[in-house]
């Protein structure tokens, strides 16, 4: 079990187990981001995962399935005993040991599917024929104690990052600097040594022990406008050895801010820069679910084009595919958390107000939830079964970023501050679109989060009589 930098190493543990050919399967669990938020799709991932790694176990997933063809829709213990328990088991027996890596279990929203989850894998400790191990990351919570209390003393061995020596710590930081660094200094031609000793040792005492500092600090260093000398330059001057560790990582944060999205500009210029990222970045903060670059330009109603330029400057924090289809992502949650904290983050030019960019989430939500129109999809009549629909067809019909809108609105507007236009606009938009509001949920799918919405509203509304 793990605390600071988990997801960092859980993800490095993976890579590497993938190159070996011992990594069985992974998953990565992320609070607010709809499918892996939970653990409705945790043993279905898991199995389909086996199924490719370990190609023995296929026939016996596929007869699974084909014997019950509900049990995606069964609860955690019907799908590990089916899809995954029952086929090791009768798998021929392997001579490999392979791991199953569980990251940020903390992350999964609910505590009591994160203990069942515990007692389930347990289970593995008594096969036979298959070798599998289980590294699982998770902060140090009371649930997460609480299930492995649960757990025979055989069946799993805790590791508490904190409570490993600090030099231990800083060891595999600077081996991690070493090896990083040096193909920087055969590509860009540097001198040598490069970096010098002094060098390291100073990154590694800004590190604290802090490993998301170092592939921060690395990141930046590789990725700048600047040649290395003058990135890592600017790393070492950001920040003194007496700071603290969270001081650390947020100077590294603040010079990077600065120098990759503002850099040497006019006070005008800085300006604008600093508003788009506000507007780019501190969308993707708060948001419920992760979209491409291009779905966020639609909702926000701007052009790709200064999405996608805010967010090459931030390459050392931001993971942007190069397809612009493809969903954006914070390398780490520290950034995010260093965003929403004036505390931390010094410079106000890059803090994000949580309220403020929910409401206007929820405004640009209500723009294009209010354009639905009675059959979207150009539907042959009545009674037409979802599964009659192609899937393409939903997708030209109702738009991703209409789908997030769909999905999430009510969710922006209460995270926001609410003025009486916007009540206003909630009451427009239910007698006027209600009905093709629902229409829209029920084609993505989404109609039980529909109920739970109208259940919220109609005790909003009900207050909202009495506030305004």
């Amino acid at each position: 079990m793990a605390g600071t930098g988990k997801s960092t190493i859980s993800r490095t543990i993976a890579r590497e187990l993938a190159e070996k050919k011992r990594l069985a399967a992974s998953f990565f669990f992320t609070r607010g981001k709809k499918d892996v938020s939970h653990s409705g799709m945790f043993f279905t991932t898991i199995a389909a995962q086996l199924a490719t790694s370990l190609p023995v176990l296929r026939t016996f997933i596929s007869d699974a399935i084909d014997n019950n063809a509900q049990i995606f829709q069964q609860g955690p213990r019907e799908q590990w005993n089916q899809l995954i328990l029952n086929p090791l088991k009768n798998a021929p027996t392997q001579s490999i040991q392979l791991v199953v890596v569980v990251d940020a279990l903390d992350e999964c929203d609910s505590m009591q599917d994160i203990q069942l989850i515990l007692l389930l894998l347990e289970e593995a400790k008594d096969l036979k024929t298959v070798r599998i191990k289980i590294f699982l990351t998770s902060r140090p919570e009371v649930p997460i104690f609480d299930g492995f209390r649960q757990l025979s003393g055989e069946a799993h061995q805790d590791f508490i990052l904190h409570n490993i020596p600090l030099d231990t710590v800083n060891a595999d930081i600077s081996t991690f600097f070493r090896q990083k660094l040096s193909p920087l200094k055969a590509k860009h031609g540097l001198g040598t040594p490069w970096p010098d000793e002094l060098i390291i040792e100073q990154l590694v005492e800004r590190a604290a022990g802090l490993f998301i500092y170092a592939a921060t600090t690395l990141r930046f260093i590789q990725d700048g406008i600047d040649g290395p000398e003058e990135q890592l330059s600017l790393v070492l001057s950001a920040t003194k050895s007496s700071l603290s560790v969270t001081e650390h990582l947020d100077g590294i944060y603040t010079t990077l801010l600065q120098h990759s999205v503002l850099g040497k500009r006019g006070y005008q210029e800085c300006e604008q820069l600093a508003g788009r990222f506000r507007l780019v970045v501190g969308s993707i903060v708060v948001m419920f679910n992760t979209v491409s670059a291009r779905e966020l330009a639609q909702l926000l109603q701007i052009r790709l084009k200064i999405v996608s330029s805010t967010l090459d400057s931030l390459r050392s924090v931001v993971n942007v595919p190069e397809d612009e289809s493809h969903p954006v992502r914070l390398f780490h949650l520290s950034f995010r958390d260093f965003l929403k904290d004036s505390q931390r983050c010094s410079d106000s030019r890059f803090q994000i107000d949580e309220k403020e960019r929910h409401t206007s989430l929820f405004r640009k939500c209500m723009e294009h939830i209010s354009q639905l129109e009675k059959n979207m999809c150009n539907l042959w009549g009545p009674g037409v079964l979802i599964t009659e629909i192609p899937d393409d067809t939903i997708q030209q019909s109702i738009l991703p970023h209409v789908q997030y809108a769909c999905r999430y609105w009510l969710a922006h507007w209460r995270l926001g501050n609410s003025v009486e236009q916007d009540i206003k606009t909630i009451r427009q938009f239910l007698e006027q679109h209600f009905l093709h509001w629902l229409e829209a949920l029920s084609l993505i799918g989404e109609v039980s989060n529909g109920a739970h919405i109208i259940i919220a509203l109609e005790e909003i509304l009900s207050v909202s009589r009495n506030a305004y």
